[in-house]
């Protein structure tokens, strides 16, 4: 029989049978490479990676289906960093949701894409109603407010400052850089001010809209780490009076180190004041709104005029399921686009309404359809007691750090982060914190975060895993502090 003959498709009416015995086998899978890991990353380091892999990828003749799924997807699992595992707490990575996995499965299979209605009429659908249930939790008016999903953060926030770009210069030009591009007898700069600890893709996406990353000034922190209004407004006014244009301001709810989260009540203040659009960076901790306990912290994102919220961190989704979310839908015009393969006009007036201005990205897969089904699942509660559980972790592993002696918290956890670092009796504290982490790695023990902070080397500990227990997370401070030991001898 040949090759082509056995070719088997995921969609159709004979698709979920196609694909039961190979879910079987990648379950399968999943279980012995877990087993042959053995702990939150493999043994060995970034060598013993390679000889899981030592096969050739594309051989003349290929080994069959099942083979190649087997083979490889149990070596992805032996050689991954698995975020469900309690001790595996470096980075803004979550375990995701069974169901939410479940679900991206379907989305998988379809493989809808929202830039045309009739690509993805339910996807379409789908996100509509995602996004309008996520311009609520933020406090809009979903009647008037819009966004889309995104790939995470960093596609959110590039499209947040985008739209602050054009509306900045809408109104002071009366036309739209992306149609016309910026005018040549444009003076002075285009700024956009952000705190200093503001994640690093805003310089990056200041670049990528041909600004210049030198474009964006910190503005200085005050004493709880967060942008300073007072300081904001001062700024505001010395840029406009030598004449440069403040695009945008952009606060920070929960930061990656810390999970600090800006005064933005008094920071629309001061935007408003000065004609400034404000952007919430909310890829961490807009989560929280899930929260009745800690909502209260996001109070005034609802003056916001775009939101970034990224669900594949503080919402257990799969990669990738970032938000971005406009006060207006109107912000989004000078993103739309008529294609005559895609989404004319007379379609659109019939109904079959695309989702392409929406987006930076034209082919982009329905990831609505996981968060869908996770908050039809789980509901405002459900997911905010996940958030209330790990908001509790962090801090009985902040109440375990200040009762020994060797182990120095570095402040109190805002949401799920906790930074520290162990101090030695003897020795540079910076060297054998970064030495113990790696060993750490090496060995397959424990993946911990590191970050450098006042000029020191520090340890973070990024609590995701609402399963975790509290002798868990003790059990990890241990690993640390043996390793820590073992290094300062």
């Amino acid at each position: 029989m040949g090759l082509t003959s056995s070719i088997q498709l995921a969609g159709g009416s004979g698709g979920p049978e196609n694909l039961r015995p190979l879910l079987a086998t990648a379950l399968d899978a999943l279980g012995k490479g877990a087993i042959e890991r053995d702990g939150p990353l493999p043994t060995g380091g970034a060598g013993a990676i390679g000889a899981l892999f030592a096969e050739d990828v594309l051989p003349l003749d290929g080994s069959g289906a099942e083979s190649a799924l087997e083979g490889l997807a149990r070596a992805f699992v032996a050689g991954a960093a698995d975020p469900a595992d309690p001790t595996c707490v470096a980075h803004l990575h979550t375990p995701p949701l069974a169901l939410a996995v479940a679900a991206d499965l379907v989305a998988g299979a379809l493989n809808s894409s929202l830039d045309s209605w009739d690509q993805a009429p339910s996807g379409t659908h789908v996100e509509g109603q995602v996004i309008e249930a996520l311009c609520g939790l933020v406090g809009y008016d979903p009647a008037v407010a819009s966004g889309a999903v995104t790939s995470g953060g960093t596609e959110s926030n590039l499209t947040g400052l985008l739209l602050a770009r054009e509306h900045a210069l809408a109104n002071a030009l009366g036309a739209h850089p992306v149609v016309t591009g910026i005018p040549a007898e444009m003076h002075g700069r285009l700024r956009i001010l952000c705190s200093e600890t503001t994640h690093f893709s805003v310089a990056r996406s200041a670049g990528v809209l041909g600004l210049g990353e030198d474009s964006v000034i910190g503005v200085p922190l005050d004493r709880d780490h967060r942008m300073d209004p007072q300081a904001l407004r001062s700024l505001l006014v010395d840029l406009r009076a030598r004449g440069d244009l403040p695009i945008a301001v952009l606060a920070t709810a929960g930061t990656t180190d810390l999970g600090v989260i800006d005064p933005l009540a008094e920071l629309a203040e001061v935007a408003a004041e000065h004609g400034a659009w404000l952007h919430v960076d909310a890829a961490y901790g807009g989560g929280a709104l899930f929260s009745e306990r800690l909502a209260p912290l996001l109070s005034g994102i609802e003056r916001a005029d775009s939101v970034a919220i990224d669900l594949h961190k503080l919402g257990w989704q799969p990669v990738a399921a970032g938000v971005v979310l406009a006060q207006r839908a109107s912000a989004f015009d000078p993103m739309e686009r008529r294609v005559a393969y895609l989404n004319t006009s007379d379609d659109e007036a019939a109904g079959f309404q695309s989702r392409l201005g929406r987006s930076l990205r034209t082919t982009r897969r329905p990831d609505a359809l996981k968060i869908a089904v996770t908050f039809r699942a789980l509901g405002r509660r459900g997911l905010g007691d996940l958030v209330d559980r790990c908001h509790a972790q962090a801090h009985h592993a902040a109440a375990s750090m200040r009762e020994h002696p060797r182990l120095e918290l570095y402040r109190d956890p805002v949401l799920t982060t906790v930074i520290f670092r162990y101090r030695p009796e003897n020795g540079d504290p910076d060297a054998i914190n970064a030495e113990l982490r790696r060993a750490l790695l090496r060995n397959g023990r424990a993946v911990v975060g590191r970050t450098e902070l006042d000029g020191a080397v520090w340890l973070k500990l990024t609590l995701l895993n609402p399963n975790t227990t509290e002798p868990e997370i003790d059990a990890l401070l241990a690993d640390v502090i043996a390793a820590a030991e073992e290094e300062a001898r």
